[in-house]
């Protein structure tokens, strides 16, 4: 699967890039329709701690499927829309 991940106003390390992509190629596993995926990583501008943001865009064959969660880290954020992607794609899987 191919994982594009885009950060907003800053430079994403590869430690986080790597852990995104390890999670988004084990949901390539549960389903055959997943053409690819957008990441898009940004950060809120607010006082609190939550404000990191994580966007992400499943294209599957149909509809895509999309989830963006907010929390303290990115890998918090990124690791909740995952789980949210794959509920979603399980009541596609349960359709066909």
């Amino acid at each position: 699967m191919i994982v594009n991940i885009k950060s907003v106003h800053f430079k994403a390390d590869k430690a986080l890039e790597t852990f995104i992509t390890d999670k988004l190629n084990k949901i390539d596993k549960l389903y055959d329709g997943i053409v690819g995926s957008d990441v898009v990583l940004k950060l809120d501008n607010t006082d609190k701690p939550e404000n990191k943001i994580a966007e992400i865009r499943l294209k599957i064959k149909g509809n895509d499927l999309m989830a963006a969660k907010q929390c303290k880290s990115f890998e918090e954020a990124s690791d909740m829309a995952i789980s949210a992607i794959k509920k979603q794609l399980e009541k596609v899987k349960d359709k066909k």
